[in-house]
């Protein structure tokens, strides 16, 4: 199941979504979790987005491809996000994760690895289950 991270250093959880320049993919499995990718959406903070908050269409169109790019993704971690991006994840079937304080992503990695093998809520075991079954099909290929 691929997990992603809102970060300014490949290190930390510490971006807002919108915002986030940045997202390190990881694919977490069974007995653990490998580093995948980054995904750069800007050197820094993503100012695509920020400089068009408030301009309706284009806005709403810059964050939905930021969405479509972090589709593959069945949770994305990050410190803000606003309720229609959140929504916008939801719908792709993507759960977003705000961490209070900042926190090393591999903190938040051994934590989400904690709960799958001992008590995932309902959305945790479904989205497990169904990239479980997208492993399958592509070993298959």
């Amino acid at each position: 199941m691929r997990v992603a991270f809102a970060t300014t250093d490949g290190v930390k959880v510490d971006e807002h979504f919108g915002r986030a320049g940045m997202f390190v993919v990881y694919d977490l499995m069974q007995h653990g979790f490998k580093f995948l990718e980054t995904r750069k959406f800007a050197d820094g903070r993503d100012a695509e987005i920020e400089d068009t908050k408030g301009m309706g269409q284009i806005h709403d169109d810059r964050v939905q491809m930021k969405v479509d790019k972090l589709a593959d993704c069945r949770i994305i971690y990050m410190t803000e996000i606003g309720g229609p991006s959140a929504a916008r994840l939801v719908k792709k079937g993507i759960m977003p994760m705000k961490v209070k304080d900042t926190v090393l992503i591999e903190e938040a990695l051994l934590k989400l690895l904690e709960t799958v093998k001992t008590s995932p809520p309902p959305w945790l075991r479904k989205a497990v289950k169904n990239s479980q079954k997208c492993n399958s099909a592509e070993e298959q290929k």
